[in-house]
Parts: C-alpha cells; sequence; structure tokens
C-alpha cells in the first residue's frame, strides 16, 4: 500500500478503544488521525481526555497523545477527516446503532466491536477465517442505507473465539450438540483490577447477556447468505454458562461435543493446528500465522503463558479427550482484547481493505 488510510476510533478513550490505538500504533496499512469520544472528552488532547485511565501494558503511543478529541456526535466532522473508523462507543444500542448507520451514510465504512448490529440481517458479522463470505450482504446493506461505498461491518462477541474456530475446524465431523462454560476475564467488562477491586479472589456467576451471545453468535458465524441477508444456521445446539473469574486478560472455556460422525483425537487435533482461512492465505498484516495451536501439556493452555499466542491474534487448545457423556471435551483460550475485540476488528478492516470494500475516499 503506497499510502496509508486515514482511520478514526468512534469511543477511543475506553478500553477498547484504547486497545484499538495501540494496536494501530505502527500499522503498515492504517494511521489514526481522529479520535472521538463523549462531548466531555472533546476539546482534550487524548493524554489529557484518558488522563490516568489508560489501561494497556504498553505506553499511549506519542503519535496520539496530543490530537484533540473531536466529539463523536458531530458524525460529519469527522468523517470528513477519515477513510473509514472503528466503533467502541459506549452507548445504548438504539444509540450505537442510530450513530453508526449514521458514519455509513456519510460514506465512512464502520468496522465495529459493539453488539448493536450483530443481528442485523444484511450487516456482516465475522471472524475472517470462518465466514469472510459474509462481507457479500455489504451490497444489499449499501442499496438500503443508499451509499456507494459507506456501510457497517461488525466482529462477534469477544466470548465465543475460544470454541467457534475449534468447531470450525472440525466441521467435517458434523457436531450437533455443544456445552461450554467460559470463564471471562474483567477487561471483557472494559475494568482493571484496580478499578474493580472486589474482583480481587472473587468470581460472579453471571455476566448480562453473555450466555445468549455465547449461545446464538456462531450460528450466525456459520449460517448462509440468502437474498442479500445472513441467515443463520440451525445446528449444533449450544448451551453456555458464562462466569467472571479474576483474570485480566483472557477467556477461558470448558467444552463437551457431541458429533454425528465421530473422529478420533488425531484427526480433531490435525483439523485444529493445520486450519487456516484467508487472512493467512493473503498474510494480512494482523494474521495469525498459526491460527489455532494444540498444547499436549496436561495443564495447558494458562493464561499466563498462552493468553498472548500469536500476539493475543491465535487460540490455545488443551486437554482433548473423550468424554463419558459427549464424544469429546477439551479446554480453549482466547484473548478477549485482541481476537476478542479490537484485535479481531482490525483484522477483518484489513480483509475489507483487501477485498476493495475499504479504500481511500
Amino acid at each position: 500500500m503506497d499510502k496509508k488510510l486515514k482511520v478514526g476510533v468512534l469511543g477511543g478513550t475506553g478500553m477498547v478503544g484504547q486497545r484499538f490505538i495501540s494496536l494501530l500504533e505502527d500499522h503498515p496499512w492504517y494511521e489514526v488521525v481522529a479520535i472521538a469520544a463523549s462531548p466531555r472528552s472533546a476539546g482534550k488532547t487524548y493524554a489529557e481526555a484518558v488522563g490516568g485511565r489508560w489501561k494497556m501494558d504498553t505506553p499511549m503511543p506519542e503519535a496520539v497523545r496530543d490530537l484533540i478529541v473531536m466529539n463523536v456526535n458531530e458524525v460529519e466532522k469527522v468523517a470528513s477527516e477519515v477513510d473509514f473508523v472503528f466503533s467502541a462507543v459506549d452507548m445504548s444500542k438504539d444509540e450505537i446503532r442510530a450513530i453508526e448507520e449514521a458514519y455509513a451514510k456519510t460514506e465512512t465504512p464502520v468496522v465495529s466491536n459493539n453488539s448493536a448490529h450483530r443481528w442485523t440481517p444484511d450487516v456482516p458479522m465475522v471472524v475472517p477465517e470462518i465466514n469472510p463470505e459474509h462481507f457479500e450482504v455489504i451490497e444489499a446493506q449499501k442499496k438500503r442505507l443508499g451509499t456507494t461505498r459507506g456501510f457497517i461491518a461488525v466482529k462477534p462477541n469477544c466470548s465465543i473465539q475460544s470454541y467457534a474456530p475449534v468447531l470450525t475446524a472440525w466441521k467435517e465431523f458434523e457436531p450437533t450438540e455443544v456445552v461450554a462454560t467460559t470463564y471471562q476475564a474483567i477487561s471483557g467488562a472494559g475494568k482493571t483490577f484496580k478499578d474493580w477491586p472486589e474482583m480481587v479472589g472473587n468470581i460472579i456467576p453471571f455476566i448480562g447477556g453473555e450466555e445468549e451471545k455465547s449461545e446464538q453468535e456462531p450460528l450466525r458465524l456459520w449460517g448462509k447468505v440468502v437474498d442479500g441477508q445472513i441467515v443463520k444456521a440451525d445446528s449444533p445446539v449450544i448451551t453456555t454458562q458464562c462466569i467472571r473469574v479474576p483474570v485480566l486478560n483472557g477467556h477461558t472455556a470448558a467444552v463437551f461435543v457431541k458429533f454425528a460422525k465421530k473422529p478420533t483425537k488425531e484427526e480433531l487435533i490435525d483439523r485444529m493446528v493445520n486450519f487456516k482461512g484467508l487472512p493467512q492465505e493473503l498474510d494480512l498484516p494482523s494474521a495469525p500465522k498459526q491460527f489455532i495451536q494444540y498444547l499436549e501439556e496436561d495443564n495447558r493452555p494458562q493464561v499466563k503463558l498462552d493468553v498472548d499466542f500469536e500476539n493475543g491474534m491465535g487460540i490455545s487448545v488443551g486437554r482433548l479427550r473423550e468424554d463419558v457423556i459427549y464424544d469429546y471435551k477439551f479446554v480453549g483460550l482466547s484473548h478477549n482484547t485482541v481476537r476478542g475485540a479490537a484485535g479481531g476488528a482490525v483484522l477483518c478492516a484489513e480483509l475489507l481493505t483487501a477485498q476493495g470494500y475499504i479504500q481511500a475516499k
């Protein structure tokens, strides 16, 4: 790419917005030129607006420290500065739907981390290795919005990243029933231990809305494009429990699977470690070389050892074994704010750019 595309981050002061900012530092294709947030942050430098709330392990990138934060509600003004935007705004679902459509209607593509549009029939919800063909619905969406280049694309919930890719790798064996319990990090709630001291040494057996997302969103990933809409798959049947645990980053899943065609353990491991998609074929900047790794040790994957596999863009799996009620069980681990949030959205944008959906204005 001769010249970097100009990117805006909507909701850039929150945790996922900060993750976008840190991941886009030195990106070969993209340059952050605009950060937008709530009116209370607007007019301040990014460093002033974030203040002591910078939550990443790495320092705030120098290139954004002195950027003046814009008012996210001044849609035309923000859109005029950029080629496309990432969305991580913290608003009600109705407000998010409205503001993301408003940006799209300025002919500015929106790649969103938010859940508001995940079930809009003509909005693609994509894990680039799993269902890149869903980007086809963008043409139908543009007709509805009355745009030529503006559209919305989203990525799915962080909770499903530790098992949906694995089940996709095993598609030929036809999973029919899945039971998954996810053990989810506090950064998924936009928190650190400093913000949420009551989570130290604690477990909360409820995360609002998370179980429905964890059960239904994989079915949308495995769905088909029919007449300009995504129609979700009807199998496997998935049931989940989602538990908040005292971990900063990393969602772990304990998963049980029944298959219509019973595979061997060796076949399952082979399909996982060799599972690749378009991001690997196209060698996209954020794509993990190895999407899913399998760890033979009984005590892996572990958050401390494995959450940053492939810079947080890979999935780690272990403890695959036969089960007495289901066919097999395993443990999966993914980085919830990298692969599960901002990093997954950046990879979507890279694929959209490679396919010509996102271009310079």
